[in-house]
């Protein structure tokens, strides 16, 4: 696998793991004065997973052509 893919599609999982402890725990997040609303993480979390899922994929079906 190439190394930049692996290291996007851990960096997107991570993203998405942090966004799935935010909804778990209900911790707020303050952005200059304005607290953003959970449904903020749950966007967050299906868009981080889903990009980390299509990197991992490629990256797989890249070493299988090699």
């Amino acid at each position: 696998m190439k190394p930049f893919t692996t290291l996007a599609a851990a960096l997107f999982a991570l993203i998405a793991l942090a966004h799935a402890y935010r909804l778990a725990t209900g911790c707020e997040v303050v952005v200059n004065g304005h607290v953003l609303p959970l449904w903020v993480s749950a966007v967050g979390l299906v868009v981080a997973a889903g990009l980390a899922v299509m990197l991992w994929r490629e990256a797989r079906e890249s070493a299988r052509r090699r």
